[in-house]
């Protein structure tokens, strides 16, 4: 089953990569989240070996470039993203691989000071053997960092600006898609509580270092509310976070 999910999302993924160019990407965590310059959670990464899980159109790891890093590396399930990924990042040495976060595509062990993962790491089959690899791949002292959608903001919904709850939060199954972003592109995404991601990285090894239940970013502060029932809205992050941040050390 696993393969077949990670067969149907890499195929769906080629399809509505040009929706996702620059989306999402550093210093932004995620929507209408926090940013970096905010947070500080990354420490110096100048002369510094990062490793971007889900590095999509490259953005990420073209901030990184420009913080001084070292060494730039990348993986994805996309290989149209990756192609936007170059052309993000051409002239700039890069070492980007195409295969799944939660398989073995040969990155080198315990060789990253960094890893981090913006808006994709909830996209995984297997999150025990996904952080297992990451931890892997850190140095001792390393660090790991990810974004994603604050677990229980899936079941929040908006009717004419009344929020409510759908679904059950103990359920964490997965969810289909039959079209993502309006085209012909099943996608599958499971859900996961908080305390998952938690419990799952401490038996990978991690120490918890930061969560963060984002605010709405400072730039957005004294922008004018509007009521919005679309998934994604300041309304809505105003009152409930729409984005989970968690740092984690090796």
């Amino acid at each position: 089953m696993t393969s077949k999910i990670l067969l149907q999302n890499k195929q769906s993924w080629n399809r509505v990569a040009h929706h996702f160019n620059g989306v999402d990407a550093l210093p932004h965590y995620g929507p209408f989240a926090q940013k970096e310059d905010e947070l500080n959670l990354f420490e110096d990464v100048k002369g510094k070996k990062v490793l971007d899980i889900g590095c999509g159109s490259g953005h990420s790891l073209r901030y990184m470039s420009n913080k001084e890093a070292a060494e730039l590396w990348g993986v994805d399930l996309s290989e149209t993203q990756l192609d936007a990924a170059r052309q993000t990042l051409k002239n700039m040495k890069t070492h980007l691989y195409c295969g799944a976060m939660e398989e073995d595509v040969g990155l080198p062990v315990s060789y990253f000071d960094v890893v981090y993962s913006i808006y994709a790491i909830g996209w995984t089959t297997n999150l025990s053997e996904t952080f297992k690899l990451i931890s892997s791949y850190l140095k001792p002292g390393g660090y790991f960092i990810f974004s994603w959608d604050h677990p229980l903001y899936v079941h929040l919904k908006s009717n004419q600006g009344q929020i409510y709850l759908e679904g059950s939060y103990q359920d964490e199954g997965s969810v289909t898609y039959q079209r993502f972003k309006g085209e012909d592109a099943p996608m599958t995404i499971p859900k996961r509580k908080l305390s998952t991601y938690i419990n799952e990285l401490i038996k990978a090894g991690f120490t918890i270092d930061t969560v963060v239940e984002s605010d709405v970013p400072s730039d957005l502060e004294s922008m004018e509310e509007e009521i919005s029932d679309k998934y994604y809205s300041l309304y809505k992050a105003r009152k409930f976070p729409s984005t989970m941040i968690i740092k984690a050390k090796k």
